[in-house]
């Protein structure tokens, strides 16, 4: 941390007491509030959708960037909407995809320090902003039939995390999770084989089959399809 940060923090605490922190608290109550209310009133007018996930860091030239827009566009194919987080990169690429498909194309998008700013092939009425990460976190579980994810960072692995910890534990029904990327996830699959099951067994081998890895779009539609034919559920048409 640099002294600007240090700054920065201090003066955002001195000349605060106790009892305006906890009044401050109590008022970020009805925000919070608002966020949930906008979203929940929105996005339970969009039908089945599928998550992707990914870097706001990746180019339009690269490869993740294609295979991120060919997901979504033969998503689209299957009655499939799309939501991403709404900013760049990854997500810019899965809104793309959504638009070419004539899907919908949904964004949840993240006020940060550093501005991200949405993409424009978000649909118009389908753009949601969020103060709070938890929020937003809460509306990618609740409305969405299937998890894509490409190569990304803290972020990415935090909503994949969350997912298969919600769904190992049973607080929300099962989904497909799909990684997208045998190359760039296999190093961390087999890490948590060796270390988290074989060597302190902190799961259990059937968790391992809450993820599929694959290399393709098609293979990555295949498995939301074979999802939901396997357990003969269907998604929320």
């Amino acid at each position: 941390m640099n002294l600007q940060e240090e700054d920065k923090i201090r003066k955002a605490f001195e000349n605060k007491d106790w009892n305006e922190i906890k009044v401050q608290n109590s008022w970020q109550i009805f925000k919070i509030m608002a966020e949930f209310v906008e979203a929940f009133e929105k996005l339970a007018k969009i039908g089945p959708c599928v998550s992707i996930f990914g870097s706001a860091r990746t180019k339009a030239n690269n490869q993740y960037y294609l295979l991120a827009e060919e997901v979504a566009f033969k998503l689209t194919q299957l009655g499939y909407g799309i939501i991403t987080g709404g900013g760049p990169g990854i997500m810019e690429a899965g809104n793309k995809g959504a638009k070419r498909g004539g899907g919908k194309s949904v964004g949840l998008n993240i006020e940060l320090p550093f501005e991200q700013s949405s993409n424009d092939y978000i649909d118009s009425d389908k753009l949601i902003n969020f103060d709070y990460f938890f929020v937003r976190k809460v509306m990618f579980m609740k409305y969405a039939q299937g998890f894509i994810v490409l190569p990304g960072g803290f972020g990415t692995l935090d909503e994949l995390f969350e997912a298969i910890t919600l769904i190992q534990t049973k607080k929300i029904a099962r989904f497909p999770i799909i990684l997208v990327g045998k190359e760039y996830w296999s190093g961390l699959w087999a890490w948590i084989k060796t270390q988290l099951l074989e060597g302190e067994q902190n799961i259990n081998l059937e968790d391992l089959d809450l993820v599929k890895i694959v290399d393709y779009a098609d293979e990555a539609v295949k498995e939301i399809e074979l999802f939901y034919s396997k357990y003969l559920l269907k998604p929320n048409f």
